[in-house]
């Protein structure tokens, strides 16, 4: 672990009621197929191409992704621009939401508001009471996002190795 570096763990009380997601014009919203695999990857390794997390190789992000005790398609929440993957919302039947990462040309768009937005209508209609992630601490754009769309900060702690 690097010195210094934390990361936030928010919440989102599904109790209250949700906005309806705005998505972007034209774009189409699917779950995780296989075959999609290669292409959230790729998106995957763009978004964290500025540090702040990781992503294994392909062949072993598939296997170790599909093959989670916490994986369910229906949880992985894909945006298709044209049929090209430009927004991923990766969570866990857990209620937690492991990743989500948009392309950077539809950064600003809405595009990461409106993932979270139906990543929270899912889980509120699975009964689920609440919904986590972790952002790093310095992070301040993605906190921003994560506050606009009724987050809160619960805990700070170590950035996981």
């Amino acid at each position: 672990m690097l010195t210094g570096e934390f990361c936030w763990l928010m919440r989102r009380d599904l109790s209250i009621v949700l906005p309806s997601p705005e998505w972007p014009a034209g774009l189409q919203l699917c779950e995780y197929r296989p075959e999609l695999g290669a292409a959230v990857h790729r998106l995957m390794e763009l978004g964290y191409l500025d540090g702040g997390g990781r992503v294994a190789a392909l062949d072993m992000w598939q296997r170790q992704f599909e093959t989670d005790p916490e994986y369910d398609p229906a949880l992985c929440l894909i945006a298709l621009d044209a049929g090209e993957v430009v927004g991923v919302c990766q969570c866990w039947t857990s209620a937690y939401i492991k990743n989500l990462v948009v392309h950077p040309r539809f950064q600003g768009r809405g595009l990461g508001r409106a993932l979270l937005l139906q990543a929270f209508k899912v889980f509120q209609q699975r009964r689920e009471g609440f919904v986590d992630l972790k952002v790093l601490e310095d992070n301040l754009r993605a906190r921003r996002l994560y506050e606009s769309v009724g987050m809160r900060a619960v805990r700070r702690e170590p950035v996981p190795l």
